[in-house]
This record gives C-alpha cells, structure tokens and sequence, in this order.
C-alpha cells in the first residue's frame, strides 16, 4: 500500500494527475474512452466537457479507482494510481456531486467531519476544520453546525458538500457537475464564490460540465471530449481562438469574441497607476459624481458600483459599464484604492495581442 500523503523529499514535480494512453472498455464492449493523454498541474483547476456519454465521468473516475483502465495508465503524483489502495486513494481526494449525497441524520457539522473521523483525527483538530471551512463557505459556524441538510436551501447544502470535500485537505478534489442542480442564480453565485475559494486553496480539481460557459469561467485548462475521444486540452482563451475542428467550434458557439471578453479580467487588460496616469485622471475628472481622489486617496460616493471596476472583474463587465455612463475608460479600484484604468483601447490592443489569462 502507498501512502498518499507521504513528502517527496526531490523537488515536487509540476504534474499531479497524468493520462498515459488509457482506454476504458465495458463488459459489453462500449469503448467509454480511448487513447487519452494529458497531464493535470498541480493546484489548478481542468474542466472536462463534452455532451452526455462522450467519456468526460468516465476519465474522472479512473483518477479515484471508481473504475479502472483497460489499457494505459494514470499517474496519481507520480505513482501509478493501481499501487494505491483504494480506500486510501478515496479518503484522500475529495469528491463533489451534483446530487450532493448529504446524510440527512447527521448535522452539517458532523457531515464534514466525516473523511477527518475516518483519518483518524483528533476532536480537537476536526472541529476546528469544521469551523474554518463553514467560515470558508459563508456559513457562519454558530449558525449551521448543527443544523440538518433538510433545514438548508439548495445552494447551502451544495456549499457543505464542497466544505466535506475539502475537509481532510485533500490533494485532488473531483467535482461531477456540481452545480448543474440549482437555479441559475445561485448557480452562478456558487461559480463566483468557488473562484475566490480556489485563490485560497494549494488542490488540483478535476471539474466536470456539460456546460461551455461553466468550463471557460471556471477552468485553468478545458478537456473536450467527443465520443470517448478527446478532442482538444489547452487554456480557455487557446479553446477560444484556435478550435480544433469542426466540432470544437459548434460547441463553443457562435459569439467567441464574447465569451473571450467573460473570461478576461480586467487585471489582464488595465494600466496600472503609474502607466495610465493622465487617462487615469481624465476618466476620473468625468465621473465626479462618483469617484475622485482626496490627496492621493480615492473618495467613493454611495451609489457608486457602476462608476468603476475591481480587478478581479472581467472584460464584458468593464465594456458594459462604460456603456452605462458614456465613457470610453472607466477607473479600476481594488478594496478601496484606485490602482489604475482601463479603456476600449486596452480591451482592443490585448485582443488583437492574443493575450491569455
């Protein structure tokens, strides 16, 4: 048996997860995918897409020993993944489903305590993980601790069943279409919140979707697969502008230069301060009502969340905000300081540039 959290004492390699040439045949001789290659770099997060039964659960599943290859192998930090033990292997990756699988007996508390109890964990040491990620997912520990899954929305219980998956702080988290169930709204909420979440945390995710949009917002790289084959591995912005085939470029659809716009963030495009200094102070003169400086120091007015963008925003929603007060620049503030602007030049110079996220 291997130990999954045991140190490499050599250099820790950039490849977490790796697919050599690995085929998956069924007893009835369904190829569910065949001939797969790719590597998966640590910390970041891949989004496997593709329409239903073209391979994207299956591939997931080979990674915990769900199921296993018929041919090939996959590399889990280095190791062939079949010199793990199975039970090990899965208290170690946590996993997120699109049903959630809450146990409804057990408060939400003692649900995310589940992989740490089986570890082995000290009490002390469970309930503060408990509390850290309940706080993690903007569910007030005092609030639901003890409260059952049946007393939360949807969205609550979804933001446990993430927090159980992280609560052994696992090196792989596994997420099979996690948020495919709620509303919308909340849905997108649940995207946002998740994007903040995976700036804090050093895990590799394997995400799974059938949904475009979800796999450009959320993923560091895009595996689309077609029929047990994958068709194209590479960034967002690579899908975007260079697909593969015909295929790759139906899926994607037809407003491309849009959806490169939602998944650019204004961090990539703007001037910083320095740089930009008298555009910056010109689209500040124009939105006096809004956003000025005081000796160096931005002054925010009430009603003012359409009169600038944070970083962390992306294009579409800059463009969209000029729109909406008539400018051609608009200010880029950053937890209450001014950092710097961006423009439709900005915007058109880092297209016609080909920059990436």
């Amino acid at each position: 048996m291997t130990d999954t959290n045991t140190t490499s004492t050599t250099e820790e390699s950039k490849t977490m997860i790796e697919f050599d040439s690995v085929t998956k045949i069924y007893p009835d001789q369904t190829v569910a995918i065949e001939d797969i290659s790719f590597e998966v770099e640590r910390g970041t997060t891949t989004v496997f897409v593709g329409p239903s039964g073209c391979g994207k659960t299956t591939t997931m599943t080979l990674v915990n020993r769900m199921q296993d290859p018929t041919e090939g192998t996959v590399y889990y930090d280095g190791t062939d993944i079949q010199d793990y033990d199975k039970v090990d292997l899965r208290r170690d990756i946590g996993y997120v489903i699109q049903e959630i699988g809450l146990f409804d007996h057990m408060t939400v508390g003692e649900n995310i305590a589940t992989v740490p109890e089986l570890k082995g964990w000290d009490r002390d040491r469970i309930d503060e993980r408990v509390d850290e990620l309940l706080e993690l997912m903007n569910l007030p520990p005092e609030t639901y601790r003890d409260q059952h899954p049946t007393a939360l929305s949807g969205g609550q219980q979804q933001r446990v069943g993430v927090a159980r998956a992280l609560a052994a702080d696992p090196n792989v988290i596994l997420m099979d279409e996690p948020f495919g169930a709620l509303d919308p709204i909340t849905r997108e909420e649940l995207q946002d919140e998740f994007l903040d979440i995976q700036e804090r945390i050093d895990t590799t995710i394997l995400f799974v979707t059938h949904d475009i949009n979800e796999a450009l917002k959320m993923g560091d790289k895009i595996a689309i697969f077609d029929v047990g084959e994958l068709v194209q591995y590479g960034t967002p912005t690579e899908i975007i502008r260079e697909p593969a085939n015909d295929f790759v470029e139906e899926f994607i659809g037809a407003d491309r230069t849009l959806k490169e716009l939602q998944i650019t963030s204004v961090r990539d495009v703007m001037q910083d301060c320095a740089t930009a200094r008298d555009g910056l102070q010109e689209s500040v003169s124009d939105i006096t009502a809004g956003v000025k400086t005081d000796g160096g120091e931005l002054v925010l007015a009430d009603g003012t969340g359409e009169q600038y963008v944070t970083p962390t925003d992306s294009v579409d929603i800059a463009l969209s905000r000029m729109i909406q007060i008539d400018a051609t620049s608009i200010p880029v503030v950053d937890d209450g300081e001014l950092v710097g602007i961006i423009s439709e030049s900005d915007i058109r110079a880092h297209q016609s540039a080909g920059g990436d996220r």
